[in-house]
């Protein structure tokens, strides 16, 4: 299976596809594919990169990731032993070229822009989830009416976004590869020392050339990308973890020294740790 570009199974003239992904993990490789893909996770937590921002996610959380946005689910297993969302795919071209283009249409077209850099969904969440717990017995035509219904009340809604910058280009095969290499050895190991060759060795290209490379497609440099990862981590200990001391979380997440963790975390959250804590409990 090609990670980059990923394709969505569907059935030949069917232009709504209905998925649900129940497992231990979501599939946790960095792809991209046609579809708009609007999901609400029923059970699970985890880290969610969309293109160059590192959102965290969980139980109830509806979101919105847009065509061809490189996206990958990182299911956190010790504190959920499975995960279960329930997506539905589409394109705008999905039910004939134009047919979004109508003026019948006209009052969802923020929808589309939301799309654009994924979002997640910060009110309606309720009348949301009830359509999406109607759509396992519905039939194709009742979920057609019940997107309609859904994509209304996320244009209606207030959102945040889960990306800040979209590469404007799709990935080749290669490209998407390269990516998800690096991606899933940060993943894996942002708790250690990440030494710039060592990463660059992960796409086969000299230092200075990846670089660039990951500077151009992420619009920020490797070692902020990483400094966000592990802040998110970050957050997730303080909220869960009253065991563990703000320097032994720091130290868990891969930084040297307290003051750097201060300093990063605060540019990343625009807050202190230890404020951070305070508010989230």
């Amino acid at each position: 299976m090609k990670v980059l570009p990923f394709k969505i199974p569907k059935t030949k003239n069917i232009g709504l596809i209905y998925q649900e992904d129940k497992a231990s993990i979501f599939y946790d490789k960095l792809h991209q594919h046609e579809e708009i893909q609007i999901c609400i996770i029923i059970q699970g937590e985890g880290t969610l990169i969309v293109g160059d921002t590192i959102n965290e996610y969980k139980s109830d959380d509806i979101l919105v990731i847009g065509s061809n946005i490189p996206h990958v689910f990182k299911s956190d297993i010790s504190n959920c032993k499975e995960s279960f969302m329930i997506s539905l795919f589409f394109t705008e071209k999905s039910f004939g070229d134009d047919f979004f283009t109508f003026d019948d249409f006209k009052e969802i077209t923020g929808f589309f822009k939301k799309s654009q850099s994924g979002c997640k969904l910060l009110s309606n969440q309720q009348k949301v989830k009830e359509i999406f717990s109607s759509l396992k017995k519905a039939s194709n035509l009742e979920r057609f009416i019940s997107l309609l219904k859904i994509i209304k009340h996320i244009n209606n809604s207030k959102t945040s976004p889960l990306a800040d910058f979209i590469y404007p280009k799709n990935y080749s095969d290669n490209e998407g590869k390269r990516m998800r290499d690096v991606l899933d050895f940060t993943i894996h190991n942002y708790e250690k020392n990440i030494s710039l060759s060592v990463i660059a060795s992960k796409a086969n290209m000299t230092p200075n050339a990846f670089c660039k490379y990951f500077k151009q497609r992420t619009n920020k440099t490797f070692f902020t990308f990483l400094n966000e990862l592990r802040v998110e981590h970050a957050c997730k200990l303080l909220t869960t973890n009253n065991n563990l001391s703000i320097s032994e979380i720091a130290f868990q997440c891969g930084f040297s020294n307290l003051s750097n963790f201060n300093r990063k975390f605060k540019e990343v959250k625009k807050t202190t740790p230890s404020k951070y804590k305070t508010f989230k409990d």
